[in-house]
């Protein structure tokens, strides 16, 4: 049976057991021990105690040496030390070399002998700090100790730290005083993001009608002649990339065409399809000469390897496969994805994969083995592309959180590129600099690629006769000569951009502010 009680008695209760809980000082100092005398009137757990702060905070510069006639002239080692502390040296039997000076009363810097001009009686601020050091006489002594004080770099390399382990945001500069260098503790300023580079605008010049369908993807060919798109109206067109005119159209998928690329090294065209197919089309026939057999599922990308007659293809059916082209065979089947892989990219240097999938994940793959070098998880959702830089040993990778860089051949982390909150469908990238952005939503994003800074913004209208809604980039690509940029979108056409040849710096410039660099791992 439970036993009441009044509230008084309740709420005195409570009252009890937080005094019982607080009553108990733990921070408090031990009480010195007064009835165990020692010389100069210090008691014996005082003495300890300070025994072990000197050794715990000042180990690492016990063996810093202080000149000998400081201690003739001061009278002894116990005329500076108000706790009788003994002088510890590298060996107890040989002559007293070494000697810690101050540690209520402190010096204004490391190794500088205290003395009744440079003790310190209490924590200097910043400022304090910088004007004591410039208004500090130079007396004999400092001038001394001089001689042999240490820099904080010898002290933390003595302690076997390294030098980058000091307080952030804090750096030693030297402040001159009297002749003399003493060291003094400035403010660093915080990393801002440098001005990006000016790149002119990109305008839109032309917009090329003629597919019945979404254009799901595009490539241009090697010679700079003329281009090819892919479509969900299950065709494949040829387009001249002067003049925007349809050259030839190949039908052969029985479902969309999701990925197209030309050959460099052979009179070949390469697609696949949400129909499982693979084909090589022979460009001088203008016919299917092989197919490639395998996947499981929607083939969503493709790539071909730049040295070597290799083809790799990525699918909804979670896996990438690598097929020898002459021969159809499949060469390596790339599993370790859970979900479906939206883009895959080759190069000629390690790794020579990188596929991005649905399942939030990048893996860079060793082409031998056949296996994952690395996997990056640092996207929250679907990685939809992968772009590789021209000259620099980075890519980045798209997704409806960030945009992200990262370097090869490891995928350590650059920077976000935060700001295009769509879902984004492609990357391209050119040798100046300008990344390129398409989403879901029919914006597209143009940014300088080393400061990640967002120059231009683009929504360019749908074609008449088209809804509001099937606004939407699904590829972009440069051509050869990086002077053009051509764009797949779901209002069924092509369009292509230029940079502005108008445009100065002036007319157009930088609106960018030196602000601090916040990035985020994640």
């Amino acid at each position: 049976e439970v036993q009441k009680h009044s509230v008084h008695t309740l709420v005195f209760r409570s009252l009890k057991r937080t005094h019982d809980m607080f009553v108990a000082d733990n921070a408090k100092p031990i009480p010195l021990d007064e009835e165990r005398q020692v010389p100069q009137s210090v008691s014996y757990h005082h003495k300890v105690k300070m025994a072990v702060k000197l050794r715990t905070e000042y180990g690492s510069v016990l063996h810093m040496p202080t000149l000998k006639e400081n201690l003739r002239e001061k009278g002894g080692p116990n005329t500076g030390d108000p706790y009788g502390h003994k002088q510890y040296s590298g060996n107890q039997g040989q002559e007293l070399e070494y000697l810690i000076t101050g540690t209520h009363p402190y010096p204004p810097g490391p190794g500088v002998a205290l003395t009744a001009d440079t003790k310190v009686q209490r924590m200097p601020s910043e400022s304090a700090a910088q004007s004591l050091a410039v208004a500090l006489p130079a007396s004999q002594s400092r001038l001394d100790a001089n001689r042999t004080a240490a820099g904080v770099g010898d002290i933390y390399r003595h302690a076997g730290i390294p030098e980058r382990s000091q307080p952030p945001g804090m750096s030693v500069a030297l402040v001159e005083a009297g002749g003399n260098k003493n060291s003094a503790l400035m403010a660093k300023k915080a990393p801002t993001m440098p001005k990006p580079q000016w790149h002119p605008p990109w305008k839109l010049y032309r917009v090329i009608s003629g597919h019945l369908g979404w254009v799901r993807c595009i490539a241009v060919e090697p010679g700079n002649q003329w281009f090819v798109t892919g479509s969900a109206d299950r065709t494949i067109k040829i387009w001249d990339l002067a003049s925007g005119k349809l050259k030839l159209s190949l039908t052969g998928h029985i479902s969309t065409v999701r990925g197209v690329i030309v050959s460099a090294r052979s009179p070949y065209l390469f697609s696949c399809g949400e129909d499982k197919q693979v084909k090589c089309w022979d460009l001088e026939y203008n016919k299917v000469i092989r197919h490639y057999h395998g996947h499981l599922s929607a083939v969503y990308g493709l790539d071909l390897h730049p040295t070597i007659d290799v083809l790799v293809t990525c699918s909804r059916d979670s896996t990438a496969r690598i097929w020898d082209i002459r021969t159809k065979a499949s060469v390596h089947t790339l599993s370790g994805h859970t979900n479906a892989v939206a883009t895959v990219k080759c190069q000629a240097a390690e790794p020579q994969i990188i596929t991005g999938s649905h399942d939030t994940t990048i893996r860079l793959w060793d082409l031998v083995a056949g296996k994952t070098r690395v996997t990056l998880t640092n996207h929250k959702k679907s990685v939809r592309a992968v772009v590789l830089h021209p000259r620099h040993y980075t890519f980045a990778s798209g997704s409806p959180d960030n945009i992200k860089q990262w370097k090869f051949p490891d995928g350590n982390f650059i920077q976000n590129l935060s700001g295009h909150n769509a879902i984004i469908n492609t990357l391209a990238v050119n040798s100046d600099g300008v990344l390129v952005s398409g989403a879901d939503n029919g914006t597209m994003h143009l940014w300088d690629w080393r400061t990640g800074y967002n120059f231009q913004r683009v929504h360019a209208a749908v074609q008449p006769g088209s809804l509001d809604s099937e606004s939407g980039i699904f590829a972009c690509v440069f051509d050869q000569s990086e002077s053009r940029l051509l764009t797949a979108e779901a209002d069924k056409t092509i369009k292509v951009y230029k940079e502005d040849e108008t445009a100065t710096e002036e007319t157009h410039p930088v609106s960018w502010k030196p602000e601090i660099i916040k990035r985020k791992r994640f």
